[in-house]
Order: C-alpha cells, then structure tokens, then sequence
C-alpha cells in the first residue's frame, strides 16, 4: 500500500478495502456515502493504485465549479498541482498532461470522448459521481458506458458513488453489481422549522421571497455561530439577497453559481481570512461534492431550478419548483459536515410532508433534441441501451421531429453528415444548426456571440426590453455602464471559443435571420389589432409587452418564451425582415390552397395562402376552390357543431328513433342495422352526408330532408325489412296513419281519444307484433293518459273520470258512456245538440 492509501482520517477510509476488493473481482461497483465522507477525493486516488488500473481514470462530475475543485484538491494530496498525475477537462478548459492518470470531467467531456472513441482506450475506469442527481447527460454517459462494457471493452470499470442513491436500481442496472456504504461521521444537526408558513407574512401583508429568505438568514445570524450556507433557485434571487443582507455589520456575504468567475467560486469555498462571519449564497450547486470551509449552519430557501418541457406546446423552460425531500435532506447534511450545525428551513413542518420525496429525473422532463442526437449519432434507439429510465416516447418523437426540420436526421430517422457536425458541436443542436449554416455565408462570428449570449444570463437585464440586437451590439462595441460586466466577459470568451472571429455591428443586423435558422418554429407573425400578438411559425400564440420596442414589428424571431398559459411571453427576440425569411427559408416557403370551416364566421373559408408554417404571408381568396373541397371543409362545420345543428325534421327524427329501437331488439337485423345516434352519424358524415355538400359553404344550405338522405344509404331489401318490423305509422280506425314514436321507453301512439272508439283489441305494430303505448290526446292534443290496456281503459273507471272532466272542458265533442261500442269520429256535435 503506497502513500496515497495511508490514512486521512475521512470516513471513506473504512469503506475503501471493501470497494477494491469489489473492484478487483468483477468491473461494476456502486458506492454510497454521505456528504463529507471524502468520496469524491479519496476514490479515486486510491483506485489508481489498483492493479487492473493500467490507463487513466476518469471521473465524471456533473458541474464545472465541482469538477475543479476534485481536480485540484486531488493534486494537492499529492502536493501537485492539476495538470500532472491530477488533471480535469471541462468546457472551455483543460489542465492535462502526458503523466496524467486521473482526469475529472463534466457530463458533455465524457459524451465527446465516448463519441469519437467508442471502446474509450487507455481508459481504465468510469467514475459517475453524484450520480444521484439524474442529469440527462449523467444518465446518457452511463448506458453508454455500459454499451461500450458489453460489447467493447468487457475489462472496463464502471463505478456509481452517491450520497442518497437508489442502490437496488443502480445495481441491478450494472448487472448485479456489489454495493459498498460508507457509514461516515456526520455530526448532529438540529433541523428549525417557520412557526407558519413565509407566504402567510405580517399584518402589511404577504412577504415576498428574498424577504423572507433574508429574514430567515438574519434570524439565524442572532442564534448560531459559525458560517452560513444559504440555499436559493437562482443568481436572481441570489443577487436580490445580497442586497438584503449588504447592511449586517461584520458579514461578509459570498454568492456562489455556475456562472460567476472561477475565482469568485473559488472564494466562496474558502473561510474568510480575515475570520469574519460569512453567509455564502449558493444554489443546488453546493448540495454535494462541494466542501464550504467554516459552515456549521444550513438556511434552505426550499426552492429549485429545473428543466421542463411543455408536452403539449414542445417548449422547454426553467421552472422553480419546491425541493424534494431527498435535496432537502442533502442540504441539511453540509451544515454537519465540520461540527454539531443547525438547519433553518423556509417552510413549517406541517409543509414538509407535502414536498415529493426525489427530484425528478431530467430526462423526464426536459428537452430530448440534444438526447435524441446522440443516440442518432451512436446509432443507437433509446431502447437498445440500459437508462436508468427510459427517455419518454412522445418527447422523443417530438425531439426527432425538431432535429429532421433541421436536417439532422433524414427521412429513415438516420443521422446525416449535416447531424455529425451538429453532434460534435458544444451547444443543443438549435444552435449548432445556426453556426453550421452561418460559417457556410461568412457570419460565423456573429452567430457564435448570438449562441454565447443565449446559453449565458442576460447581461442587460429585463431594462433592457426584449431586443436582442440591444445586446449584441452591446457586445461587439462598448456595452452600457449598467451591464452585468461578469456575464459580458463569459459571453464573449464562449463567442471566441465557438468562432475565433468577431462579430461586427454592420452585420449583426442580420441577428433575425441567423436566429430563425435555430428557431425556424418561433417565428412570429404580427396579428391584427393594437395589442402586440404573435402567431408563432410552429402554430403558437404569442405576446410582447405592450411598450417594448419590437412591439411595432411585422415579422420576429423569439429566443426565449415563458410558457405563461394560452399565450408564451416573448422574453428575448430579434426583428426579422421578409426578405431575409424568404432568403433562408425558401424551401419551407409555398403557396397552399385550403378550404376550411371558419368557426367565427359559422361558414367555409377557401383561401390561397403563402405559408411559412403556420404564417400565413400572403393571404388570398381561392374563387375556383373545387366542390369537394368546400364540402369537405363544410363537414368539418358539422363535426365542430354537432348534429343537433342540422335541420332535423320530425320524420327523420322519427326514422333515427326506430332504427335505434330496432338495434336494442338484438337479432340478426339488429346487427345489419347502422348506428344512426349522434355520435355515430358524425362518424359516418362520409357516407351519408359529405355526398351531398359539393360546393355548399354554411350549414343553412343543407338540404332539410335528411330522413331521404339517411333512407338512400340503406339498401332497398334492409329498408323494407325495417318498415316490416318497425312500421312508420299506425292506421286509426279512420284510416288515419299516426306516427310512432319509437324514441321513447315503449313505441307510443299519440292520437286523440274520439278516433280510438269502438277499438276493442290494444294497437300493436311490426312483426313480430309488438304492443304500443297509447297516449290518447285531448281534442286541444293535449295528453290525458297513457294506456297500455285500451279495452280494459275503456272498461274502468279511468274512462269515466276522464270523460267527465272532458264533457265539461268540451262539451261539443262525444264522451260516450260506452267508448267501446261507440263509432270512431273526428267531427263535433252540431251546435244546439
């Protein structure tokens, strides 16, 4: 055992003989250690001395700040710096060298390599650290190191380690593999919950986040000693915080996020020098891997970033959801990790029951394009490699479909050469289809400042409205005093190091058309009216702020949307002119012609239209529209309106009622019979209806005797088998023929009482006969009863009540005391009689 395996005094030390001699009987492992247990340092280190570790060890760490700081705390145990036996690779920067034998990268690090060097040579093992944090590129990296372990490289390790790991998923994912845990020494930490939930505030009303995020930081400032990590969603919050807490005399407060300067990050890792009290303002950044020196106390604001995609509209977003209880747990733990700390979190304890128990895994929710084209890259579909869960179908169709409209992959779903260069470019491939394009028209350099200032924070600030041009030329000349001078710097070192160039502002004018390359489905066509609406390209509706100064423009591309309901909010766009959408676009550009049931106008609207998507930029109308388009389009009006609003007569009513009896009969003919209900006439609209539409544009020109129509479809042998069965009318002693209503309980016969006389047998109709119910009328026609005894009504004191009442209300009609032996009429007594 060499020095790199002596005894440091973490906790990990206990569990690193177990973790080898895994390691050493078989390739996969999974390690579980609490926060602070010194995993992410000591594993490695100590697996370099291993025998089969013949070749680098690589590490994957999922953010940047996390990934330098294992390199260079790994280093200085050697009492070396990083780029010798310890090195690290992540965007934009590497300190590696030719002795290097433990190299830490970020997740897209990992999927390059993987890319351009399937088997992965000289490589000995695969660290996955945090792998409990489920980061879509962590999950990819995985399957495909588990791919390249089966069929290349059957010799290669694979390593899980984690704090709070799924170990029995984890493990079985690496074929059974041997879970080693690391008990670790974490000392107490009291957990103080609010007496009542922040949002509920004072007598002066609800409080606002960072208010109370502040409140809750100075309240633990009064309680506790020690350093203070404060746990918020994002730099926005971070920043309104700092101003909060600028006034606390004698504390120096220390933003912490992906985004700041390296040596700002490193800052806030380290204790104060000068031993001043100190509150470091992180986000999820500092739930792990991650040692914050002096902190003895946790503030959870109880808050997360996370990415989401709308599985309706396809748009993806940052939303701000609470945290699970599983992240909570993880933030509570860095409060113990020096000594006894305490814990304050935002929320009551009652509340705590309502957070989810994990975080959603991000290949749940987020945008699939970047997935969808590394796989596609890989040659692989999601279901030949083993995810931890497998990426959602409809997002990955919906992924696919981007990643085809921007000729990524052709019409087989296959990788083209157009794909490769997108792959191999450090940006989601909205943006690398735009860099591609515009280095091919000699605008490399702007489209790269274009792709820089879209994967960094805004560097002017909502002040500065919606335009991006504001920005750009901003950036390529001398931006305003008031710019985030942190984000301006980040923004143009990734500009050069996508595009060794520089944008100019002559042609920056061009940012529109180099944006609608990325964002061909987020062109926005200006709609009618004051308020500035926009219907997108992709078929969504948008909205700018009223007074923005775009808000007067035509054609737009938007950058940024916030999914906001009915409409997206415009956050980031650009002006776009026609010409320029014509010029990149023609092939996506033609002229259609449509018929189509306009529901505002309750009539079929024919038009010729230029589209680009859903835009429509010249609008005609189509006057030689064929008859059977408008016909067509004429029933779609039926189907958005329903059958109830045609013009149904009491006859075909009649019709739909007896075919709907007959079908309850069961029976050979009831299943020769169609289905003539509402649902099942608007099914069949082709067959009965669309025929006769030709050339008709509104639902008012429908022919109105749709019992014909309904009759013409039935062959004529079925028709007279339907007549037999269930026959149209009943004929009165008078030779009267009175429909039947079928649509009712039991067929019924509606007819006045005078005209039944002398019937001594019940009325019955079809074959097999079948007896009717008898509503017998008034003379007004107003039902009086409902018989299905007609003899035995006669015979009964129900008849005789009735006439009674009836001799008095009509006294010129007969009320015969014996009905049954009385003459059917239809005429009155004369007058005088």
């Amino acid at each position: 055992m060499t020095e790199l395996l002596s005894p440091s005094g973490l906790p990990i030390e206990d569990a690193l003989p177990a973790l080898m001699a895994a390691l050493d009987a078989g390739p996969n492992a999974v390690l579980v250690a609490p926060p602070g247990a010194g995993k992410t340092t000591r594993v490695p280190l100590a697996l370099m001395e291993a025998a089969w570790a013949q070749g680098r060890i690589l590490m994957l760490e999922p953010r940047r700040i996390a990934a330098r700081a294992a390199a260079e705390r790994m280093a200085s145990l050697l009492g070396e710096r990083p780029g010798g036996r310890v090195g690290y690779r992540i965007r934009g920067e590497s300190r590696t060298g030719p002795t290097t034998r433990i190299e830490v990268v970020t997740e897209g690090v990992l999927t390059r390599m993987l890319q351009s060097d399937p088997d992965l040579p000289g490589i000995a093992a695969v660290i996955f650290d945090e792998v409990h944090e489920r980061s879509l590129n962590t999950d990819l990296g995985l399957a495909l190191c588990l791919e390249v372990q089966e069929t290349l490289r059957p010799a290669l390790r694979l390593l899980a380690m984690s704090a709070t790991l799924d170990t029995d998923r984890f493990a079985t994912l690496l074929g059974g593999a041997p879970v080693v845990e690391s008990q670790g020494r974490m000392h107490p930490v009291e957990t103080r919950w609010l007496e009542r939930p922040w949002k509920a505030g004072t007598r002066g009303g609800p409080a606002r986040y960072p208010e109370a995020v502040a409140a809750l930081v100075k309240q633990a400032l009064a309680e506790t000693d020690g350093d203070l990590l404060v746990f918020l969603p994002g730099a926005g919050e971070i920043a309104r915080v700092e101003r909060l807490l600028a006034a606390e005399n004698g504390l120096v407060v220390a933003p912490l996020y992906g985004a700041l300067p390296f040596a700002r990050q490193r800052a806030a890792l380290e204790a104060d020098p000068q031993g001043r009290r100190r509150a470091v303002l992180a986000t999820a950044i500092a739930e792990t891997s991650l040692t914050v020196e002096g902190v003895r106390v946790v503030v959870d604001g109880g808050l997360a970033r996370r990415a989401r995609v709308n599985p309706v509209t396809g748009m993806g977003r940052l939303a701000t959801a609470p945290v699970s209880r599983a992240e909570a747990e993880q933030r509570r733990g860095r409060a113990g990790r020096l000594a006894p700390g305490t814990c304050y979190r935002l929320w009551t304890r009652a509340e705590e029951g309502a957070l989810p128990e994990a975080a959603p895994p991000e290949i749940l929710e987020a945008d699939l394009a970047p997935l969808a084209l590394e796989l596609a890259a890989w040659g692989a579909a999601p279901e030949d490699l083993r995810f931890p869960d497998p990426p959602p179908g409809p997002a990955m169709a919906e992924a696919r479909g981007l990643l085809a409209a921007l000729g990524a992959l052709d019409d087989d779903g296959r990788i083209t050469s157009h794909g490769r260069r997108l792959a191999a470019q450090p940006v989601h491939p909205r943006l690398g289809h735009m860099l591609e394009t515009a280095e091919q028209e000699g605008l490399g350099a702007e489209a790269a400042l274009i792709a820089a200032v879209l994967t960094d924070r805004d560097p002017m600030g909502p002040a500065a409205g919606v335009d991006l041009g504001k920005r750009l030329t901003a950036l390529s000349g001398r931006a305003p005093p008031d710019a985030d001078r942190g984000a301006q710097e980040r923004i143009r070192a990734e500009a050069r190091r996508l595009h060794p160039g520089r944008a100019t502002p002559e042609r920056l004018r061009e940012a529109g058309g180099l944006l609608s390359l990325a964002y061909p489905d987020r062109v926005g066509l200006r709609r009618p009216g004051d308020a500035p609406r926009y219907l997108l390209s992709g078929g969504r509706g948008a909205v700018l702020p009223p007074a923005d100064a775009l808000a007067g423009q035509r054609l737009l591309v938007a950058a940024e949307l916030e999914d906001s309901g009915r409409e997206a909010r415009i956050r980031l766009a650009a002006p776009l002119s026609e010409a320029d959408l014509r010029q990149r676009h023609a092939s996506a550009i033609a002229w259609v012609e449509e018929a189509r049931w306009n529901p505002r106008e309750t009539r079929v609207s024919a038009r010729r239209q230029e589209r680009f998507g859903a835009l429509a930029l010249a609008d005609q109308i189509w006057r030689d529209a064929p008859p059977d388009a408008l016909g067509a389009a004429l029933a779609d009006g039926v189907r958005a309106r329903g059958i109830a609003a045609l013009a149904w007569d009491k006859r075909a009513l009649l019709l739909r009622g007896r075919i709907a009896w007959l079908r309850t009969g069961g029976g050979a003919l009831a299943e020769r019979l169609p289905d003539w209900s509402d649902a099942g006439l608007l099914a069949d609209l082709e067959t009965w209806l669309v025929p006769h539409l030709a050339g008709l544009t509104q639902i008012d020109d429908i022919p109105k005797d749709l019992g014909r129509l309904l009759r013409d479809t039935l062959p004529w042998a079925l028709s007279q088998e339907i007549d037999h069965a269930a026959p149209e009318a009943f004929e009165t002693p008078l030779g009267t023929r009175v429909p039947i209503d079928y649509a009712r309980a039991v067929p019924t016969l509606s007819v006045r009482v005078q005209e039944m006389f002398g019937t001594t047998r019940h009325p019955s109709a079809g074959a097999p006969p079948v007896p009717l119910a008898v509503e017998l009328l008034s003379p007004a026609g107003r039902p009086v009863q409902v018989t299905r005894d007609l003899p035995g009504f006669w015979a009964g004191e129900a008849y005789r009540d009735m006439a009674k009442e009836m001799r008095a209300r009509y006294p010129r009609h007969p009320w015969p005391e014996d009905p049954a032996a009385a003459p059917p009429t239809r005429r009155t007594k004369p007058r005088g009689r």
